[in-house]
Formats: C-alpha cells, structure tokens, sequence
C-alpha cells in the first residue's frame, strides 16, 4: 500500500491550484491537520514543476520542532554563514548564499514552516517579496506560525490552499482504489468514522486490519470484522500527541475514551471545570451543541483509541464506575439513558442487576443493536447461568447469523425440566436456528411441530404457531402462512413476540399474494410490538411490494430508505434492508445501483443462513443481466442457486427471472423466455399473484406476450395499478400497436418503472417501423434513447433491437447467436430441426452482411454485440 497513492488520490482540485500558484504566481502555502497529505502533496507538486522547467532547481528544507531554537537551523545545508553578527547582516549573507541555487531559477519548498525559527521565516518572508525564488511552504493548521509566514498570506503573497480531509464518500473511494475491490459500505463508514477521512491514519488503520485479518475480502467485497487496531507506527505518532498533555487533561480524554460523547457538565463533574476547559483549548477535545445540552467528543477518535489500548483493567473499571454513579444521578427514564448506563456499568466494580440486564437486552434488540443485546444478555448470564439470560444471547447470535455460538448457549438445557413456558420460549430460537442458520430447514419444520405437540397454554402455543407460519411463508406455502398468522393475530392471549412475528409474516405474505389492502394494518400491527427487532425488514418488503404495485415505486423507494437509515451501520440489519432497497432499485430501473447495493448485501448475508442472502443474489444477477453482463450475472445466479433452498422457498420466482435475465444476457432469448415462463408457473404454484404479474411483465420486456390471459385473470382478483399496466403493455405489444405501446410507456414512465417504460417505448418503436410510420419509429426511439440513459442504457432485447440493431433477418440472427455460444454447425441444425447446409447458409449471408471474414469473426462480434430480439408471440392470448 504506497504512501503517495493514500495521500494523492482524490486531491485534483488542490494539486491544480497549488501548480497554478507555482507556475504563475510566487507560490502557496498548502495549510492541512496532521497527517492529511501536505508533504506528499507538496512533493508531487515540486516534482511535477521541476520536470516541466528542467532548468530550475528545487530545494528542499525541513523544519523541526528541536530546531526552532537555532538561527537558520531548517537551512544548515544551504546557508553558509561565517558567524555570528546583526541579524540583518546574517539575513544579508543568507541570501547571497541561496543566490548560487538561483541562477537559473529556484523553487524552494519549505516543510513545517510553522516550526521555522525566527530568522529563518524572515529569510523566507523575504525570498517570497524579492520574487528570488518560488516558494510552496506546508503549514499544519491550528499551530503557532511565525508572524513573517502568516504574514505571506494574509498579505496576499502566497496563496493560500487548504488540504482537507477526505469526506466519507472520497475515504471510500480511496480504500476501493487502494484494496483493489468494493468495500463494503458499513466497513467504509467505521474506517471514516474512525480516521475521520485523514488519510494518514485511514492507512494505518487499513494495514493493521489487513495484517490482523480483520479486514477481508468475502464473496469479492471487502469487509471489516471486530475491533479495529493501530499500527506501532501510527500508535508512535499519537503518542507523541499525548505526550504533551498536562495529566488532568489527559484524564478527560481517559473518560471520554470509556465512553463518549458526555454532557459537559458530567464531564466537568468526574473531571473538573478547569481541566475541562484546558481539554478544549487545547483542541484535544471538540464540542457540539444537541438540543440545547453541549456535548464532549475527542478531537480524533484515534486519541481514546489509543488511550484506551494502554488503560489497564483495574483502571477502566475504575472510570466506569464513576461515570455510572454519575451517568445515574439523575436518573434517567428514557431507554437510551439506561441502556447506556447498563452498558458502561458490565464491566465495573458494580454489575447491574441481571433480570435488568435481560429486560434491557430485549430492548437493545428492538431497537436494532444486536451487539449490545448480545453484550447485555452475556452479562446476565455469567451471573446466573439461568435460561432467562440464554434466551436473548441465542436469539441475538443468531440474528447476527452465528448459528453454532447460539445453539452452544441453548445446549445446556434439558427441556423435559422446563414448564410449558420455559419450554416455549427455548423452543423458539431453536427451532428458528435451525431452520435457518443450521441449514436444516426441513428438521425444523417438524421439530417446532413436535414441540408445539407438548404445549396446552394458548399464549405459549402462539408463540410457535407465529414461528410456523414464518417457516410456512418462507417454505412457499404462504396461503398457510397467513392463516396461521391470523389466528395468532386474533387472539388476545398472544404476547408480543408472538404479534410481531406473525404481523411480520402476515404482511409479506399478503404483499406477495396480492392482498394489498391488509398490509398496511399488518404493519402497523408488527411494528408496534414489543419486539420487531430484524422482523421489520420483512414489514418492508412487504410495504415496499405493495407500493410497488400500487404504480408507486418512488414511495417503495422511499420506504425502503427509511428502513436502510434505521438500521444505520449494524449488520446483518444494514444488509437486510439494503435487499429490500435493492429490488426497489430494480422496479426503478436504476440498475447500476442496484447490482452495488446487492453485491455488497450478498456477501454480508453469506456467513448468515438467512434467506435474505440468495434473494440478494437473485436481484444481483436481474441487475446484472439487465444491463449485458452475462458473466458476472452467470456467476451470481449460479451462486443463488446453490444458496436457494427450502427455507427461501418462497422466492422461487425471483430465482427465475435471475435466470430470464443471465440467459438473455448471453444471447439465448428463447432460454430467457423459457425461464420468465418458469417463474410465472412458480408464483402462480404458490399464489404469489403480485410476483406472477411481475414475472408476466418480464417477459413482456422479453416480447413474450403468452402470459397475457394470465395477467387479465390474476388482476381481475388483485386489481392493481401494475396489474393494468402489464395487460395494457402485454396486450399492445400482442397486437403489434405502436400508438398504444407509446401511451403504455408514458403511464409506465409515470409509474416509476423507467426500464419498463424504455423497453416499451423500443417496442413502439419496432411496430411503427413494421407499419411503415417512419416519424412516429424515430419519435419513440428517441424516447427510448432517453430513458434508457435514465436507467445507465441497459441492455435489454427490446433496447438492443431498436438502439443497436444488426442487419440479419431473424433466423441468420438466431444462428448467429448460437455460432457465438460456440455450438457447431451440426448442434445448430439440431436444435433448429434443419440441416446443416441450411446453416452454413444463414452463417454465410450473416457474414456477408457484417463485413466479417469467417465464422470466428461472426462469434466475436455477435458475442459483444446486443442481444438479439425475438417475435412476440400471439399464442394463449
């Protein structure tokens, strides 16, 4: 990992300005933090100077801070002086000392200037007015400066140019550049936060989670794993920082590395006033202002890194324990406030109560931090041992996908000697672990139905029953699905838990089988309860479906947004609600973003058993697909494959048209066809009649009008805006109506369905063309022209047909095709049922038509040309 390309990337503007001073001006002064990139900024700017004036010299001086003290001690090597005389004559002689470097001309680079002694900044200061040389000086910002170098851009000397630090986006554009692969974005966002976008440190940090493995490619995305660790190097560099605090200084920096932010005014108490004050002043420590009480945060997150690294134990313990009785006195009621508490008082001299760590850990879980669950129930549990602690620590390890640490923890327990409601509330993440994260989804069914045989207590059985019908959705039956949720739902008897998973069930499963109008009460249901924890994501979906086939995707979007902001950087919750965002991507169009957010869930998801993972991958290949990348999408969709199962059952469908859209990227139409086909018969299989109308809409973009009668019979139960616009499009493009394929592109434009829309307005196109409509053909093609660039111009069939056709009839295009997936001649005539004469025919006209010499040649280009199109069907109308 070189240190120019961390310092450098991402820095064009302020390179620019820096060679513009340098080349038409005096020079600059290049003013930045610690380790934000000045001296290589200033380095590569000299250096670039230097060859474009072969015949200037360039020197170099460095200033320290031990060599403030001595006259021209930063210029010893290139100030001869005979010795000790007035100022001004040693000023004089210094000059006429540099002079010999001039003669041709000279840039002189001046590095920590602020460190420059009294007589050197004067010396500079006076180079900078004689115009004798170029200056480019680095200053780090917030230092004490000479009055003579500050004086250089306050009078408009040199120009003065700040480098900043990288902004999350540019600190993540540099790990990609410098890892050589994508990051993942929770990944990027804690390196940010942690380095604060200094690229110095960022480096540091970065090498030693590489070394420590930490930091890791899975599924080709980089990821980062458990606690982040600093270099000896950078570890030296920060020490030398707080070298120089005063102790009492020191000692807020040390609370504010237990925990922080603090309210200035529990700082001040546990570390006083004045100590406090000399922190800010100091600029170790910054303030912001919430709400009307001013908080304490350290200047760089790295200082209490590196301060709590070196605390011992008993020293920590220490300094919690005084921030929980202070952090207690005035005794907070809201739930953050006493989450907080717990959390700093585990590991002091005073342990919280257990059953209140336990109460807490279903909270922390709740709100999304599996972590702190985690962290809270394995609190309780070492004191007790008891069940009532096991259950959220199983529940919140497998959540985070670590299937094998949960089932350790329920493994202790003999559930002959456990109640109807012990039994119940073990059985629950056993069975749910194992049906997931073990991999044994078809042992689980039975399992959980065989534990429920035991269970006579109506509001402990409910508690399963929500579970099955969880099981039952995901296994594909969710008819089943929802009338066991329902029942659940009825009941006044059934305890949150048992509410949230079934609302959860029950609103996805209603989404998908066309039930639109429960959704909404469903959410609010599940949302409401106790405990949604990871379960609102699955309420999402649901509400982002629903949207969806309202005609509303802007809406789904934003409701998925909503849910990827709740879940800020946590994992697995963050993956999660970027599949729900995904695929509202997808029904967007905006397939680029698409395939990034879908990557970087699926291979978040892959150490998880949850079905999110291969719904990730399927939208990932669509994504793909959609826009010609058959390899990566061939790669993706074999990956689904083998991560799809029964407890992702239910997604069949999906796994198809990943399939439609990886065929039709490699040119194989009819297979493409053959698979949208596939995925209508596995919705309707399973009643999932807002998935059958989407699958039917696919294949309309593929021009397979066939499920036609299927979408007017299915709408005419669901009734739904996108169930409409699929029977207008579907029946259009059947009727080979150009007018009616240009309104139907406008609502489906309208709707949000932008690559819906560009794919209708190329068909338009191609009616208007076999009608001879030659201004209506260029009027539609030009709109599909236009949205497809909205959408990064996919490669669709319908696109590549009108926007980038080739000049074969459709039988020489077929063969052509098949030439290109590397079949013989004899292999063709067999699948077309002809003769291999025939296809040495169509072979020759196409190549005589592209200009091409042989069959090799026609493999290339048909290979990276667009996909072919293929004739609408009429049949089953």
């Amino acid at each position: 990992m070189v240190g120019v390309r961390w310092m450098t990337a991402g820095r064009d503007a302020t390179r620019e300005r820096l060679e513009s001073a340098l080349g038409s001006g005096r020079g600059a002064v290049l003013v930045g933090a610690p380790g934000v990139g000045k001296t290589v900024m200033a380095r590569a700017v000299a250096r670039e100077f230097g060859r474009q004036h072969p015949g200037v010299a360039t020197r170099w001086v460095s200033a320290t801070e031990s060599a403030t003290a001595i006259p021209f001690g930063a210029f010893s090597h290139l100030v001869e002086l005979a010795g000790a005389d007035e100022p001004a004559a040693l000023l004089r002689a210094a000059q006429e000392s540099l002079r010999r470097y001039a003669a041709t001309g000279l840039t002189l680079v001046v590095d920590d200037a602020h460190h420059l002694d009294t007589l050197s900044a004067t010396l500079v200061h006076q180079i900078a007015l004689s115009g004798m040389a170029r200056l480019l000086l680095t200053v780090r910002h917030g230092e004490p400066c000479p009055d003579a170098v500050v004086a250089l851009w306050r009078d408009g000397v040199l120009e003065r140019c700040e480098i900043d630090p990288f902004d999350a986006d540019e600190s993540a554009g540099l790990l990609e550049q410098v890892l050589g692969g994508p990051v993942e974005g929770v990944s990027a966002a804690r390196m940010f936060d942690a380095s604060r976008g200094n690229p110095l440190c960022l480096r540091h940090l970065v090498e030693a989670a590489v070394d420590a493995g930490s930091l890791r490619q899975v599924e080709g995305v980089w990821q980062l794993r458990g606690e982040m660790r600093l270099t000896p190097e950078l570890s030296t560099l920060i020490d030398q920082r707080l070298r120089t605090l005063d102790p009492e200084v020191r000692t807020v920096l040390e609370f504010l590395a237990i925990e922080e932010p603090l309210s200035a005014a529990d700082l001040a108490e546990v570390a006083g006033a004045d100590a406090l004050e000399r922190a800010v002043t100091s600029g170790v420590v910054t303030t912001s202002d919430q709400g009307g009480h001013l908080l304490v945060h350290p200047f760089h997150p790295l200082y209490t890194e590196r301060i709590r690294s070196g605390l011992g134990r008993l020293a920590a313990r220490r300094l919690r324990k005084v921030l929980v009785a202070q952090l207690s006195a005035t005794a907070p009621t809201h739930l953050g406030g006493r989450l907080r508490i717990a959390g700093l008082a585990l590991d002091s001299d005073v342990p919280p109560d257990p059953d209140d760590l336990v109460a807490l850990s279903w909270e922390a879980m709740r709100m999304g931090d599996l972590a702190l669950g985690e962290r809270l129930a394995r609190g309780a549990l070492d004191q007790t041992g008891a069940l009532s602690a096991r259950l959220p620590l199983a529940h919140a390890l497998s959540w985070q996908g670590r299937g094998r640490d949960a089932d350790a923890v329920l493994a202790p327990v003999d559930p002959e000697t456990l109640s109807q409601w012990d039994l119940t509330a073990w059985t629950l993440p056993k069975a749910a672990n194992r049906f997931w994260m073990l991999s044994e989804s078809g042992e689980a069914v039975a399992y959980l139905a065989e534990m429920r045989s035991r269970i006579s207590e109506p509001a402990a059985y409910h508690t399963l029953d929500a579970l099955a019908a969880t099981f039952a959705m995901n296994c594909g039956d969710l008819d089943r699905a929802v009338r066991v949720a329902s029942v659940v739902l009825e009941s006044p008897q059934a305890q949150d838990l048992a509410v949230a998973w079934s609302a959860a069930t029950a609103a996805l499963s209603s989404a998908r089988l066309g039930r639109f109008d429960d959704v909404p009460g469903l959410a609010v249901r599940g949302l409401e309860a106790a405990h949604p924890g990871l379960l609102r994501f699955t309420i999402g979906f649901g509400q982002a479906l629903t949207a969806i086939m309202a005609g509303d995707v802007a809406a789904a979007g934003e409701r998925a947004r909503h849910y990827l902001t709740f879940s800020e950087f946590q994992q697995p919750g963050r993956a999660i609600a970027e599949v729900v965002f995904g695929h509202t991507l997808l029904a967007a169009g905006a397939f680029t973003e698409a395939a990034t957010v879908l990557f970087s869930a699926a291979a978040a998801l892959t150490s998880t058993g949850y079905s999110w993972g291969p719904l990730a991958l399927m939208g990932l290949a669509q994504a793909l697909g959609q826009q010609g990348r058959a390899a990566e999408a061939a790669d993706a969709l074999q990956r689904a494959v083998a991560a799809h199962g029964l407890r992702s059952r239910m997604y069949a469908p999906e796994l198809e048209l990943a399939r439609a859209w990886t065929l039709a990227a490699g040119r194989d139409l009819p297979g493409a066809v053959a698979a949208a086909r596939e995925a209508l018969r596995e919705a309707e299989q399973t009643g999932q009649a807002a998935v059958a109308l989407r699958a039917i809409q696919e294949a309309v973009r593929l021009g397979d009008v066939t499920g036609l009668r299927a979408a007017r019979r299915i709408n005419a139960d669901v009734d739904c805006v996108a169930g409409r616009l699929c029977i207008d499009h579907a029946s259009a493009l059947s009727d080979r109506n150009g007018g009616a394929l240009d309104a139907v592109s406008v609502e489906l434009e309208a709707a949000g369905m932008v690559a819906v829309a560009a794919d209708a307005a190329a068909q338009a196109a191609a009616a208007h063309r076999a009608r001879g409509h030659r201004t209506a053909e260029v009027a539609a093609r030009a709109r599909a022209g236009a949205l497809a660039r909205r959408c990064g111009m996919p490669a669709t069939p319908a696109l590549d047909e009108v926007l980038n056709p080739l000049p074969l009839t459709g039988r020489e295009r077929e063969v052509a095709v098949k030439v290109a997936q590397g079949l013989s001649n004899r292999a063709i005539a067999e699948r077309l049922g002809v003769s291999v004469r025939t296809v040495e025919g169509h072979v020759y006209r196409a190549c005589v038509k592209l200009d091409l010499p042989d069959r090799s040649a026609l493999a290339r280009t048909v290979g990276t040309s667009p996909a072919p199109s293929v004739t609408p069907s009429s049949k089953n109308r």
